[in-house]
């Protein structure tokens, strides 16, 4: 958005610790305008709506994490599905001439037996998460229809890059297999590795997403690979890129879901078509950036540098941090 010359407003919520590590690792934080704001709280939507007065609206806001939503259901319920009606219902009130991109989720299928997923594929989601993305999807779809606001699902299939988030599966490898290389771990516990997800590289869709709001006419559309790889095929190519065994890396069931998707891979045929979207990062190359990232980052961090990152703060690696600290 800055790259083209937009004013960015973020929203973002009061906690004791405000984590604005990605901003800073990306170096933006002192080029946006921050707005405090809480998707369970209309009034502090209007607030925001009336501060940024704004053209388009990315909204991303959501309990995000499939494994926590069966945790706490009704939380994930309130956040990535009753949020998106208060967003809604405020742009309805302040200015219909807002466009809003909603971000929907590959989730939404679950195991759908159509091997290839597109817009017209039906949905069954196997998760209080996907129920509450697909909750959210028919709500923008009402509110297109219902009230002409230019409103757009974008349904992305799993977009990564260095700043996902330690919780998913990606970056837990990543960042695993990088701390196995350095010999600051001796192994790494997952969860199924049979399951299979389309990869792709998340600055790629980003701009997927702003394309979508640049259309005309507001609809929906799959971003997404049209190809997918087990959780063992990414343990594979990471510990190529790390140089280290996969016998390092265990399976254990304490760490399955409830009920999982066994097969994820979407078609982009009409981004494609519609959009002139495509993605251009392989399987592996996105593996690859991962990998070597969060391997120069434990470098960065054993000589004693300070720089924005999650890892070295985080829970599971806090027993890292501690036995280090009289050694470096």
């Amino acid at each position: 958005m800055l790259g083209k010359g937009y004013k960015v407003f973020g929203t973002y919520r009061r906690l004791s610790t405000p984590n604005f590590w990605r901003l800073h690792y990306l170096d933006v934080y002192d080029k946006i305008t921050l707005i405090s704001a809480d998707i369970m709280d209309a009034r502090s939507i209007s607030e925001a709506l009336k501060k940024s007065n704004p053209d388009e609206i990315y909204h991303l806001a959501a309990q995000s994490f499939v494994g926590a939503s069966f945790d706490q259901p009704l939380y994930t319920s309130d956040i990535t599905g009753f949020g998106t009606v208060r967003l809604l219902e405020e742009v309805k009130k302040y200015n219909q001439e807002i466009k809003i991109y909603q971000a929907s989720s590959s989730e939404m299928y679950g195991n759908v037996k159509t091997k290839l997923k597109n817009e017209d594929t039906p949905f069954h989601p196997s998760s209080p998460y996907a129920i509450a993305k697909l909750y959210s999807y028919w709500m923008i779809n009402l509110y297109r229809e219902a009230y002409g606001i230019h409103a757009s699902n974008g349904i992305l299939f799993n977009h990564e890059s260095p700043i996902r988030g330690l919780e998913f599966v990606t970056r837990k490898i990543s960042n695993g297999v990088a701390k196995i290389s350095l010999g600051l771990s001796d192994n790494l516990k997952l969860g199924n590795l049979e399951a299979k997800r389309d990869w792709g590289y998340a600055p790629e869709y980003v701009e997927g997403m702003w394309m979508i709001l640049q259309q005309k006419r507001p609809s929906d559309y799959v971003l997404a690979t049209n190809e997918s790889h087990t959780v063992k095929d990414l343990v594979d190519e990471a510990c190529r890129v790390a140089g280290v065994s996969s016998s390092k890396i265990i399976s254990s069931k304490v760490n399955f879901r409830p009920f999982d998707v066994l097969d994820l891979k979407g078609d982009y045929l009409k981004a494609k078509k519609k959009l002139g979207w495509k993605p251009n990062t392989t399987f592996k190359k996105l593996v690859k950036i991962m990998v070597e990232e969060d391997i120069i980052r434990w470098q960065r961090w054993l000589k004693g540098e300070h720089f924005p990152w999650d890892a070295a703060t985080s829970g599971d690696d806090s027993h890292i941090v501690m036995r280090n600290k009289t050694q470096f």
